[in-house]
């Protein structure tokens, strides 16, 4: 089963001024489409080949061509989904309610995740991930890895993802990262992020 690269679902500069048109593009169509094409040469003729990307990040995590790829291809999916212009621009209901009991507030939880986010040495992701039970933590890892996989000390199942790699902000924003995910925040769609917490907890 080859998997392919989406169309991104909104118009490139969507997102400007906090993410600009230029940035979406290469990243999108770029280094995106490297991943998907990459992901799809590493399993091809292996047994991982007819299972879903969940699976694949599970089973082949340990083969590094697979795991940089497989993590490449599924964090970004999920990243373009939870940028959807529009929605809330703070989460409600279930979700914020277990914000609120696990960080004390939102903005609590803001200074977290933008911490995750800072302090991630190199390439890699914050994390916010809902346990089953409907327990949500903040993490981080490193490079493409993602919280399904076993052994990286960030469990849980990934709602909300923000990608620290500078190919998704060197161009606006040059080393300030802080600027980068202070923007962030205002590109989070929290309809979309309540949803898989729900579906997830």
């Amino acid at each position: 089963m080859a998997f392919t690269l989406a169309p991104l679902p909104y118009a490139f500069d969507a997102l400007e001024p906090h993410i600009d048109a230029r940035t979406m593009e290469i990243h999108h169509d770029k280094h995106h489409a490297a991943y998907t094409n990459n992901l799809n040469g590493a399993i091809a003729g292996t047994d991982l080949e007819n299972l879903t990307i969940e699976e694949i990040l599970v089973k082949g995590f340990d083969k590094m061509p697979v795991r940089n790829n497989g993590g490449g291809f599924y964090n970004h999916n999920l990243f373009w989904e939870i940028m959807t212009p529009g929605g809330s621009n703070v989460p409600t209901g279930a979700l914020a309610t277990a914000i609120d009991e696990a960080f004390g507030s939102f903005d609590k939880f803001k200074e977290e995740f933008a911490k995750a986010g800072a302090t991630r040495f190199g390439s890699g992701w914050a994390w916010l991930c809902v346990h089953k039970g409907g327990k949500v933590e903040v993490c981080s890892t490193a490079n493409q890895d993602v919280p399904l996989m076993p052994g990286i000390g960030c469990g849980g199942f990934p709602i909300l993802g923000m990608d620290v790699w500078e190919h998704a902000y060197y161009l606006h924003y040059q080393n300030r990262r802080p600027d980068y995910i202070t923007a962030f925040f205002n590109v989070i769609n929290w309809d979309i992020v309540g949803e898989k917490y729900n579906a997830n907890k």
